[in-house]
């Protein structure tokens, strides 16, 4: 399964004692593939950083350059479908440049995709995809 991880939920899924934590542990555990662009990590990093601090942010990042999970995009379109926030829209652009299965977030900008007819793209909240996980536990 491919998808692209929305900053809100990455953040949230990194401290052991989250109840979000089983996304970064199935991620740890290779059980998704996880799409970045440049501009993704770049944002990872930045509110990881002002959130947990520079050496958590720096782990992490690092980390993700050792994992055969972790797969680069280049976007070769912006698509611009996200107009409340168009800061979102990397995330979007990435999910269809990666043939990814699901944007994970719970940011409400990304409701607007369900009923949007073309590319299809699937948004899944972090509840969600916890319960998807649970579904296919190996």
């Amino acid at each position: 399964m491919k998808i692209v991880l929305d900053t809100n939920v990455l953040l949230v899924s990194i401290s052991r004692r989250s109840f979000y934590h089983p996304i970064f542990e199935a991620f740890e555990n290779q059980r998704y593939d996880l799409l970045v662009t440049t501009d993704i990590l770049v944002e990872y990093e930045e509110i990881i950083q002002s959130n947990m601090g520079e050496g958590t942010a720096s782990n992490i990042l690092d980390g993700f350059h050792h994992v055969p999970n972790i797969h680069y995009i280049t976007k070769y379109f912006y698509w611009n479908l996200i107009t409340a926030d168009p800061d979102d829209d990397k995330f979007v652009d990435c999910a269809i440049a990666g043939n990814a299965d699901y944007i994970v977030s719970d940011d409400g900008h990304f409701k607007g995709l369900k009923n949007m007819p073309f590319p299809k793209i699937k948004v899944i909240s972090a509840d969600g995809f916890m319960e998807l996980l649970a579904l296919t536990k190996k």
